[in-house]
């Protein structure tokens, strides 16, 4: 099956699912980019419910080929920091990394970004991987009975990323002047995604920038507290590889100074 023919085979299986955005997808322009952009913002809307076996296979195949035109980043080929070979600092998309585990903020729903074509962390990883993870995350909370805390992580499969999976970790919102409850929130997030994953037998973890996005949380504070708080663990810790995973140039700078 041609990728043309792959995006229309999935985008009608879930129209059929979701009629009532028919009307919408009807007025997208034919051309690959523009339906696969489609494509996507309906896996994003979708609610979480069974996946049929052909959807899954058709999905799974096309995000493959997507994962291999995007190229996977082999960590183990990434140059170390001078202050520690264990820490690594990368710009570039967190999806592309083949760590043990990234790093989604999420948010305390865990289910994914539900704004269609979204650019947050939460949407991109989410439409990378694939409506499994959205399916997993939806499970985990229906035994967990109520929304995810700040601070706290939980672990999932990475489906059709080069990471073999996901820990999820919700990061404080800033509204205002920056805590102290804030600040031990967001290192609070960097513990659990570690300890999680050693409690889990994994050796490497890439993280974004949790809570700098949308969270509001300071960039160049957020990015000490990762760095004193993934140090501060390592003293202990067995884990062999971490990556802060950063998008931008102010980001890459800020990062630079605390590693280099």
């Amino acid at each position: 099956m041609k990728r043309t023919e792959q995006i229309q085979y999935l985008t009608d299986l879930l129209l059929e699912e979701m009629p009532e955005y028919r009307r919408e997808a009807r007025r997208v322009p034919q051309d690959e980019e523009n339906q696969r952009y489609l494509l996507r913002c309906l896996m994003n809307v979708r609610e979480p419910r069974m996946l049929s076996d052909r959807f899954i296979q058709a999905q799974d195949e096309l995000l493959r080929q997507e994962r291999e035109e995007k190229g996977v980043v082999h960590t183990a080929e990434l140059p170390p920091a001078p202050s520690d070979k264990r820490l690594v600092l990368w710009q570039g998309d967190i999806t592309r990394l083949d760590t043990d585990a990234i790093v989604n903020a999420a948010n305390s729903q865990l289910l994914g970004c539900f704004r269609p074509g979204h650019n947050c962390i939460d949407n991109v990883i989410h439409s990378a991987a694939g409506l499994q993870l959205r399916e997993e995350c939806a499970a985990i909370m229906r035994r967990q009975g109520h929304e995810e805390p700040t601070g706290q992580a939980k672990i999932t499969k990475g489906y059709n990323l080069p990471a073999k999976h996901v820990l999820h970790t919700v990061g404080p919102i800033i509204t205002g002047p920056v805590t102290e409850d804030d600040r031990e929130l967001l290192a609070s997030c960097y513990r659990s995604c570690l300890r999680l994953a050693e409690e889990n037998g994994l050796k490497s973890v890439a993280f974004c920038c949790i809570s700098t996005g949308v969270f509001r949380f300071p960039r160049k504070e957020a990015a000490r507290i990762a760095v004193d708080t993934v140090r501060e663990y390592l003293k202990t810790g067995g884990m062999e590889k971490i990556v802060f995973c950063v998008h931008g140039d102010e980001n890459l700078r800020i990062y630079q100074k605390l590693l280099y």
